[in-house]
């Protein structure tokens, strides 16, 4: 391949890598400006402790009984709006109960609504509840069965509630949409937003490399080539050399 050749490809890789490092250093500088504390969701509602669990109350017995048979791989009692839950994990999946009385809970839509309103610091209402069909990309790390719960505020806010465990997942606004763009653009997994070892940021590393080697021997073989024939007739002997008979 000539010189010359090799200097035209360079020159059009050299412009493309080139576009996707000011992509790069944009994306980046806008991720340090958007404020991260509005990209978490905000401002966190203080929310209530509920009682203890009375002394002496059936919860756990009533909810084994439930259980039957099924095995139980993790129990947790925590909190769960203004009542203490017992939180069983079976092969199945994770079931609640009241750890006052033992009854199922199921995480409907009214439910997961308080849910999100308890732990909302602003003063929209709640627009919207609809249990998601697929996984988006605001949720794109958990499972379903997710609620999602909307709010009719100036920053679009979304939380995002476990139909299994009640728990609060995500909280969503226009902060973190706009940071998830640029998140997009600048880790370059356009489909997903999660990865930095997909095929395409891959071959655009092997395209840094290679423009950077190209470049080098360039350089060497045009740009300093002359340079370098001035240097070597400059060396002892060179000009004597030069002016013997042959």
């Amino acid at each position: 391949m000539s010189a010359l050749l090799l200097r035209r490809i360079h020159k059009w890789i050299g412009l493309i890598l080139g576009l996707q490092l000011i992509i790069w250093t944009v994306s980046g500088a806008m991720m340090a400006l958007i404020d991260m504390e509005e990209v978490a969701g905000g401002v966190r509602a203080p929310g209530v402790s509920p009682p203890p669990v009375p002394a002496g109350a059936a919860g756990w017995a009533e909810a084994r009984r439930r259980l039957g048979a099924s095995p139980v791989t993790g129990i947790a009692v925590r909190a769960l709006l203004d009542r203490q839950v017992i939180e069983m994990t079976t092969p199945q999946g994770v079931r609640l109960f009241d750890a006052a009385t033992g009854q199922p809970v199921r995480i409907d839509g009214a439910l997961a609504a308080s849910i999100a309103r308890d732990a909302y610091a602003g003063t929209g209402r709640i627009s919207r509840v609809a249990a998601l069909d697929e996984l988006s990309l605001a949720v794109r790390e958990h499972e379903l069965p997710i609620w999602r719960v909307d709010f009719a505020d100036e920053r679009n806010s979304s939380f995002y509630v476990s139909a299994e465990t009640g728990r609060l997942l995500e909280r969503r606004n226009d902060s973190w949409r706009l940071w998830d763009f640029f998140w997009m653009l600048h880790n370059m997994d356009y489909a997903n937003r999660t990865s930095f070892n997909h095929p395409l940021i891959v071959a655009l590393a092997f395209g840094i490399v290679w423009l950077a080697v190209t470049g080098l021997w360039l350089l060497f073989r045009t740009a300093w080539a002359p340079d370098l024939r001035a240097l070597g007739r400059l060396r002892p002997g060179s000009a004597a050399r030069e002016s013997s008979p042959r």
